[in-house]
């Protein structure tokens, strides 16, 4: 028994500073913010205020990650999205998103979800597809012919910067909202969910990948 005791204790002790490397260097763990409707509606389906999130910043962003960066017009304030323009790409986002007139495919239809609509606070079912983002597929919240329609845009991204979608199409808080970002301020992707808000009995919403 003491054999596997020290074996433990020295199990533990290397896990540890595994982590504690891991963590001064290339993760840190996060929570999403609570209490930001527009934010919060923005993330449907992909994820919720109050996640405890895994941040990746070991490499830059690649495309069709889903990014933390500062909104360049209120300080001390997050943006969660997809970085899905790079410099010199010309975007147009609408319910779709092409990139340089290339438009990005959507695969099969996903289950509905609840959301809060961030202008009315009521609840809202809206629809769900999966869509491909350069080697990623993730979840869109699409937009809904009953509602009024978010701005479309179209931009051509200039050097140094990058453009912001959110996956929720309805409701998106990204460069349709505050312009392209700066490239040097989004260095930190969404890689992994570790629980839910709802805590580490919601078993679908824990343990999760962030595609």
């Amino acid at each position: 028994m003491s054999k596997f005791l020290r074996f433990l204790a020295w199990t533990l002790v290397i896990v540890g500073a595994i982590i504690g490397i891991a963590r001064l260097t290339v993760i840190r763990w996060w929570r999403v913010p609570i209490g930001d409707p527009y934010l919060e509606a923005s993330l449907a389906p992909t994820l919720r205020g109050g996640d405890f999130v895994i941040l990746w910043r070991g490499s830059a962003p690649i495309e069709g990650a889903l990014v933390l960066c500062p909104e360049p017009k209120a300080a001390g304030r997050p943006v969660i999205a997809r970085l899905l323009g790079e410099a010199g790409d010309r975007i147009k986002v609408g319910n779709n998103l092409l990139v340089n007139g290339r438009e990005f495919e959507t695969e099969t239809a996903c289950d509905s979800f609840a959301v809060t609509d961030p202008s009315t606070k009521q609840e809202l079912k809206q629809r769900c597809r999966r869509e491909v983002a350069g080697s990623r597929t993730h979840l869109r919240g699409e937009i809904d012919a009953t509602l009024a329609a978010p701005r479309d845009a179209d931009v051509d991204v200039a050097g140094g910067q990058v453009f912001l979608v959110s996956d929720n199409r309805q409701f998106p808080w990204d460069s349709r909202e505050f312009g392209p970002v700066e490239r040097s301020t989004c260095m930190e992707t969404v890689v992994f969910r570790l629980v839910s808000k709802d805590g580490f009995f919601d078993v679908p919403n824990r343990l999760t990948l962030i595609r």
